[in-house]
């Protein structure tokens, strides 16, 4: 292992839990620092996104796969401090920021160097720690299962958050007509702001006729959806023929009573996926899309995370207290 061993301690500042539940369970504590396997990188995190599946794993609704850490966090940016056996993508003192399958919410953390990219030209360590989940995500379900294409309709539902506000300017980036979905006035102002074409206050307006509208009541090409539950039946409403629409989580609940017919008469296609099982490969391969296609973009400043509010590492309770109220507008970010 090549290491900057000065600046590599034996132990570290991590937070864990000692069982599921509520914020509070949210502790620091002291861990051993990870040492890089075989491909790894050892990385000084600087910044962590915290994210919804951080909090389904806090409640005991998302175990880590198997070999992961169990520390939460799934996103992290900092300095390469250490290269396992054949790791040569980035040398010591590189920025880079991961999608770490765990044990991001630490000092240190280990990822494999397929899954890092250099961080991205003017933007900070703390806004590249808010990158790799969210953008991961929006371009394996948006751009690769979702097929989006430039011309397309496209809706985002919690288009706040920062899966949402990501897609929006990537939607709008790749030449798409952005239709967002968000709680308040004030979140669709920022949906605008982010360049959706129409934002639909989903407490004030009912959003399959707000789309309707919007698309000369052809409905939309494609449906990014983290809500579920009564939101199924209402996308098939919402869809254009041969629509699709792509689940990436059930905020409302996974089950529904949805009517099917449709999706035999507009010919729809409904898919999902979730990420953070995938195999380092399958998570390699979205990170080289992603340097060729989207980071441009990034670099450019024609794309950039929003970040709603950052805690220390040591607060990372509050942090997910803020997630859980829904208040925020873009990301949560932890800082070491």
């Amino acid at each position: 292992m090549n290491t900057a061993s000065s600046i590599v301690p034996r132990s570290m500042i991590a937070i864990g839990m000692e069982a599921p539940g509520g914020p509070d369970v949210l502790k620091p504590q002291t861990r051993p620092v990870p040492q890089p396997a075989a491909g790894e990188i050892l990385v000084a995190v600087a910044a962590a996104g915290v994210n919804r599946p951080d909090v389904l794993q806090r409640q005991g609704g998302y175990n880590p796969p198997p070999g992961a850490s169990d520390i939460p966090g799934l996103e992290i940016a900092g300095t390469v401090v250490a290269l396992g056996e054949g790791a040569t993508r980035f040398a010591l003192g590189d920025q880079v920021c991961g999608l770490v399958a765990g044990g991001g919410y630490a000092q240190y953390a280990v990822v494999h160097e397929s899954n890092a990219l250099p961080v991205p030209t003017g933007l900070s360590l703390i806004e590249a720690g808010a990158v790799p989940e969210t953008y991961f995500t929006v371009w394996t379900n948006v751009f690769q299962r979702g097929r989006l294409q430039a011309g397309e309709s496209f809706l985002v539902h919690g288009g706040s958050s920062g899966i949402g506000t990501t897609a929006i300017q990537l939607a709008k980036a790749f030449g798409a007509t952005v239709l967002a979905t968000a709680g308040s006035d004030e979140k669709c102002q920022a949906c605008r702001e982010l360049g959706a074409d129409h934002a639909i206050n989903y407490r004030t307006e009912d959003f399959v006729a707000a789309t309707k509208a919007a698309t000369a009541g052809r409905g939309v090409n494609l449906t990014l959806d983290m809500v579920g539950g009564d939101y199924i039946d209402r996308n098939y409403e919402a869809a254009a023929d041969q629509g699709r629409i792509v689940q990436i989580a059930f905020l409302n609940g996974p089950k529904a009573t949805v009517n099917f017919s449709r999706l035999m008469l507009k010919r729809l296609t409904h898919t999902g996926s979730t990420l953070r099982p995938r195999t380092v490969a399958e998570k390699a391969a979205i990170a080289a899309e992603l340097q060729e296609k989207v980071w441009p973009l990034l670099d450019a400043g024609r794309c950039k995370p929003l970040i709603s509010a950052t805690f220390p590492l040591a607060e990372a309770a509050q942090a997910h207290r803020l997630m859980e109220s829904s208040a925020h507008i873009g990301k949560i970010v932890l800082t070491i």
